[in-house]
């Protein structure tokens, strides 16, 4: 099972969208060295939805080659055409992911009995492990617990990231899915509560930019220390709440060009975050003592 911080990896662009394959290597040495425990590679934050097909696949390789078994990467391979899905599904195992984390498919909007076909047929087509991942503020599509738990019987679908923030909805799924089957949170803002219910980790997009202090966080709340998990995520909950003041991974790519870890290229139709928002995020960064 994999656990503690995982950090929603942004992928660093130049100024005029091409991939910075430099930058890249550097994050991902900078993330194992703070204590992330896996990366997620081109999920939302790593705009996979502006990437072509080869750019995606090409991500995926370059993370794994660089983390070299270090620690599990976990590749986003999601879409709304579920045989889109089964292709970047396989190629993310012949790269050598560790896992697949797999969007509810956005748009389209199907119905439960859909999305509970299209994650049948993703885990019936590729062995490798797979996270269901449920954001309906981004997909228009909310799966529901009893969606979860009927997919919480295939083997090789390991867990679900829950990234609506509702922690009566992490509640309901902790206690009702099977013994070893993972929930995460996708939401920074909860992701502590909901470890301390019993969560596995946090898929985070605030570790992109204080990722020991995620890590540590993640720590201790997995081992019980309530207090020490208290303490340093209120440290790093502005950070929670700026860091979506325009849709992610805006401000986060903001953020890292800030820092000086990125060149902050971002695709259209996303734009970089807008000067008004500019000191509210530095000021953050400074209180949470990153700058």
């Amino acid at each position: 099972m994999f656990t503690g911080s995982m950090v929603a990896l942004a992928t660093p662009m130049f100024a005029d969208g091409s991939l910075d394959w430099d930058s890249l290597r550097n994050l991902v040495e900078w993330h194992i060295e703070q204590g992330t425990r896996a990366l997620v590679t081109v999920g939302t934050t790593g705009e996979s939805a502006t990437l072509d097909v080869h750019e995606h696949v090409e991500m995926i390789r370059r993370v794994v080659d660089q983390v070299a078994g270090r620690i599990p990467v976990i590749a986003g391979t999601g879409a709304n055409s579920t045989t889109e899905a089964i292709d970047l599904t396989e190629n993310a195992t012949r790269c050598g992911a560790d896992a697949c984390l797999l969007v509810t498919p956005y748009y389209n909007k199907p119905s439960q009995e859909g999305l509970y076909q299209h994650y049948l047929a993703i885990a019936r087509a590729v062995a490798i492990p797979q996270i269901l991942y449920n954001v309906p503020a981004r997909t228009a599509v909310d799966m529901l617990p009893d969606t979860v738990l009927r997919l919480a019987t295939i083997g090789n679908i390991v867990g679900i990231k829950e990234a609506t923030g509702d922690l009566a909805r992490a509640r309901v799924l902790l206690d009702t899915l099977p013994e070893g089957f993972a929930v995460y949170s996708g939401d920074d803002s909860t992701a502590l509560e909901l470890m301390l219910m019993g969560g596995h980790g946090d898929i985070s997009v605030t570790a992109n930019v204080a990722p020991a202090a995620v890590a540590q966080m993640c720590e201790a709340a997995l081992a019980g220390d309530a207090v020490t998990a208290q303490a340093i995520d209120q440290r790093i909950q502005i950070l929670h709440k700026v860091l979506f003041l325009e849709s992610n991974p805006i401000p986060v790519k903001w953020a890292l060009r800030e820092m000086g870890r990125i060149d902050g290229g971002i695709r259209l139709p996303l734009t970089s975050l807008s000067p008004q928002h500019h000191a509210t995020v530095r000021e953050a960064l400074r209180s949470a003592g990153i700058l």
